[in-house]
C-alpha cells in the first residue's frame, strides 16, 4: 500500500533518517515509537507529502487515501455545530443531499418528468453511498468519543481544544481512509473514550499508524511495532509487550556480537603490534591491518531505559492525617459536581483519581489545593506542604529563565551540581540546561515543570495529567521518581499503565460522591469486571482479588487425612522417606531443566516468527524454506519438552503426596 525506500531526511547536519525503509500493508496496525526528537511526527508528515525527503522515495498505491490526526488541529474553530463538522467527512453524500433538496424545491413550482428522472438517479446514488444513515453514524461516533446528545448541535467554537480534537478525530474515522495516522490521539481523551477508540481501531478495516506514549493503548491496538532509532526504522512483528521482550533479546545478541568482535579486534591489534617489525611476520601483520580496515563494525548496545535515583528531602515531616474532606458539596450553577461527600488521606497514600471527563476530577484536585469555594470543610493535616502540577501551570514558567534558573526558584538550597543531576534524570544533559524556557517544546516544558514539583520539598503532591506530552522514557522516569517518593500524592491520569505502576488506592467520582477502592489499579479493574458481571447475573458481589484471597484463606480446611483422594497412606520408614526425597529432588531437577529449555526454545520461536515476517525473507524462497524448516523443528522440540515437563511435574506431585 505504501512503500518507504532508503529514506533520508536531515535537520541541518543531523540525520533524522538515513537509508530507512518500511512497507505498510493493508489492514496493518503499526505503533510508531521512539524517544522525543527522533522524528516520529516528521515521518508522518513525510508520508502525507507535507515534507519532502532528502533521499530515497515514498510511493503510494493509486487508490490509497490518508487521514492524519495531529496536534496542530487543536486551533481549528468554526461556528458550525460539531455534528455538521463531523459530517463534512461525507463530501459526496453532502453534495447529493444538497442536489436532492434543490430538485425537490424546483419540483414544487415546476413538476416535470425530466426532474423526476434526475431526482431518481440522485437518490439512487445517495442510497448506494448509504447516505440515509450518515447522520446516525456521525452521532454514534461522537457519542462514543464522550459527547452527550445535547452537545451535538452546539457550535464547535464553544468547546476547548481537547474536545475540538475529538470532533476532528470523529470526522477522520467517518472518512474511513485506507491509512489512518494518529499522532498522540489519547492526549485529550478520558478513559472511557480511550477504550472506545481502542475497540474502533481493533475493528478498523484500513491500515493504522499510531504515535502514542500510552503503553497500554499501543499494546491493545497494534500488531506491529516500528521503532525509530539510530536514523533507522526497526520492525517488530508484535505489540508493545512483544517489542520489549524481542528488543531485549536482540540487544543481548548484538551485545554478545559486539563484545566478541571487540575481543577479536584487541587480539588482532596485539598481533600487529608484536609482529609488524619482524620480517618473517610482516606480511601476516599487514594482512591483518587490511582485515581490520574492511571489518564491518557491530555497534554497542545503547541502553535507552533511563534508570534514575531521586533524593527527596522534606523540610518537615507531616503527621499521620494528610487531608480531611467533610461533607463537601460543589456545583457550577445547575451542574452538580459533588454532593455531601467525605474523604480521607493518610500519610503514604498513593491515590489515582480516575474516570470520565466531566465528572469533576480536576475540580476535586483544586478543592484539595484550596483553590475552589465549597460547601463543607477541607482540612490539611499537621505540617502538610503541598505542590500542585497541572498543564495550565506550564504558562507560569518564567520564559526568559534558563532551566537551571527555573529549578533554582523551586529549591534555592540545591547546588548547581544537584540541579544538573535532577535535570539529567529528566533527560536534559550538557549545555541543554542553559536553554531558555521559551525555546522548549511542550514535552520539554512538562519535564521542567515536573522537576520543579519534585524539587519543591512538598510532602503532598497533586498531579493533574502529568504524562501528557511525555514520551515513554519520560513516563518511565516519572514512575521511578514517584516510586521513590516517600510522601503522599493524588494523581489524575487516563494512562492505565502509568496508574497501575504508581497507585495503591483508587478514587473515582460516582453519583456525585468520592468513592475509594483500597487496592491497585489492576485489582480495581478486576473488581469492576466482577461487579459488572455480577449485576448482569443478578447477583451481589463485593471486594477485589485481595478480598477474594482473604476469604479463600479464611475458609475451613478439610482434615489432613482427607486432603488427598483415597485412604491415608501407611506410615513410611526413614529409609523409604529418604528414597522418596531423592526421587522428588530428581523430578524437580528434570522439570527445571525442561522449563529452562522451553524458555530458550520459546525465545527462538519468537525470533523466527519475527524473521519470517521480514520482507527480504518472504521474497527469498530458499531463505523462507530454511527458516520454515527451522521453525518446524523448534515447534517439534517444544512439544516434546512440554510433554517431558508435564510428566516430571506429575512425578513431583506424586512424591510430594507421599511425603505429605
Amino acid at each position: 500500500m505504501i512503500s518507504i525506500n532508503n529514506l533520508s531526511y536531515y535537520l541541518g547536519s543531523r540525520a533524522l533518517y538515513e537509508n530507512a525503509s518500511l512497507h505498510i500493508k493493508p489492514n496493518q496496525k503499526i505503533g510508531l515509537i521512539g524517544l522525543n526528537g527522533t522524528g516520529k511526527s516528521t515521518l508522518l508528515r513525510l508520508i502525507i507529502g507535507e515534507y519532502q525527503p532528502d533521499g530515497g522515495n515514498i510511493s503510494k498505491a493509486g487508490d490509497c487515501t490518508i487521514g492524519f490526526l495531529n496536534q496542530d488541529l487543536l486551533s481549528y474553530q468554526t461556528d458550525d455545530s460539531i455534528l455538521s463538522v463531523a459530517m463534512q467527512a461525507f463530501e459526496r453524500q453532502n453534495e447529493l443531499q444538497k442536489r436532492i433538496d434543490e430538485l425537490l424545491h424546483e419540483m414544487e413550482v415546476n413538476y416535470r418528468d425530466e426532474l423526476v428522472d434526475k431526482l431518481g438517479k440522485v437518490q439512487d446514488e445517495f442510497a448506494a453511498l448509504d447516505g440515509y444513515s450518515i447522520q446516525s453514524r456521525a452521532e454514534e461516533i461522537l457519542e462514543g468519543l464522550g459527547f452527550s446528545t445535547d452537545d451535538l448541535h452546539k457550535p464547535l467554537r464553544q468547546f476547548s481544544g481537547g474536545w475540538r480534537m475529538r470532533v476532528i478525530l470523529a470526522k477522520l474515522l467517518l472518512q474511513r481512509p485506507s491509512l489512518l495516522m494518529l499522532d498522540e490521539p489519547t492526549n485529550h481523551l478520558d478513559l472511557p473514550s480511550i477504550q472506545w477508540v481502542e475497540k474502533y481501531i481493533q475493528n478498523y478495516e484500513g491500515a493504522v499508524i499510531v504515535v502514542s506514549h500510552d503503553r497500554e493503548f499501543i499494546d491493545n491496538v497494534v500488531d506491529t511495532i516500528v521503532e525509530v532509532s539510530g536514523a533507522k526504522l526497526n520492525f517488530y512483528a508484535g505489540n508493545y509487550s512483544f517489542y520489549v521482550e524481542e528488543k531485549a533479546l536482540r540487544n543481548e545478541i548484538q551485545q554478545g556480537a559486539y563484545e566478541n568482535q571487540q575481543a577479536k579486534i584487541r587480539q588482532t591489534e596485539r598481533f600487529i603490534e608484536r609482529f609488524k617489525a619482524k620480517a618473517t611476520k610482516a606480511k601476516q601483520a599487514q594482512s591483518r591491518v587490511k582485515m581490520l580496515e574492511k571489518m564491518e563494525l557491530v555497534d554497542a548496545v545503547i541502553d535507552e531505559n533511563a534508570r534514575v535515583n531521586f533524593r527527596f528531602n522534606f523540610s518537615q515531616q507531616p503527621g499521620r492525617h494528610i487531608l480531611h474532606l467533610d461533607h463537601i458539596s460543589k456545583a457550577y450553577g445547575d451542574k452538580v459536581i459533588l454532593r455531601n461527600t467525605t474523604a480521607r488521606l493518610e500519610r503514604g497514600d498513593k491515590v489515582a483519581l480516575i474516570g470520565a471527563n466531566g465528572r469533576g476530577k480536576s475540580t476535586l484536585l483544586r478543592i484539595i489545593a484550596g483553590g475552589e469555594p465549597i460547601q463543607g470543610e477541607r482540612r490539611l493535616g499537621h505540617n502538610v506542604l503541598f505542590s500542585f502540577y497541572a498543564q495550565h501551570q506550564l504558562e507560569s514558567l518564567h520564559v526568559e529563565d534558563t532551566m537551571l534558573e527555573e529549578l533554582k526558584h523551586a529549591n534555592p538550597t540545591k547546588t548547581e551540581g544537584e540541579l544538573r543531576g535532577v535535570l539529567g534524570c529528566f533527560l536534559f544533559s550538557g549545555d541543554d540546561v542553559f536553554k531558555k524556557i521559551k525555546v522548549l517544546s511542550g514535552g520539554e516544558k512538562s519535564r521542567v515543570a515536573l522537576a520543579k514539583v519534585l524539587l519543591s520539598q512538598a510532602n503532598f503532591l497533586l498531579l493533574d495529567e502529568p504524562t501528557n506530552h511525555l514520551d515513554m522514557q519520560s513516563v518511565n522516569i516519572l514512575i521511578q521518581a514517584l516510586d521513590q517518593y516517600e510522601g503522599t500524592y493524588v494523581v489524575v491520569s487516563h494512562d492505565r499503565y502509568f496508574v497501575s505502576q504508581i497507585a495503591n488506592k483508587i478514587w473515582y467520582i460516582e453519583d456525585h460522591e468520592i468513592k475509594e477502592y483500597p487496592g491497585t489499579y489492576d485489582e480495581y479493574e478486576w473488581w469492576m469486571q466482577e461487579k459488572k458481571s455480577a449485576v448482569g447475573n443478578g447477583q451481589a458481589r463485593s471486594g477485589g482479588p485481595a478480598e477474594a484471597k482473604a476469604k479463600k484463606d479464611d475458609s475451613p480446611r478439610p482434615p489432613a487425612a482427607s486432603r488427598n483422594d483415597g485412604p491415608p497412606l501407611p506410615h513410611a520408614t526413614d529409609s523409604e522417606r529418604k528414597e522418596w526425597q531423592k526421587a522428588l529432588k530428581k523430578a524437580n531437577q528434570q522439570a527445571e531443566e525442561a522449563e529452562q529449555q522451553i524458555t530458550n526454545l520459546e525465545r527462538q520461536k519468537k525470533q523466527l516468527e519475527a524473521e519470517l515476517s521480514k520482507t527480504d525473507v518472504i521474497a527469498d524462497s530458499k531463505k523462507l524454506q530454511t527458516k520454515t524448516d527451522e521453525y518446524s523443528r523448534v515447534n517439534k522440540q517444544l512439544t516434546q519438552l512440554q510433554e517431558t515437563w508435564e510428566n516430571a511435574m506429575l512425578e513431583v506431585e506424586e512424591w510430594e503426596k507421599k511425603l505429605a
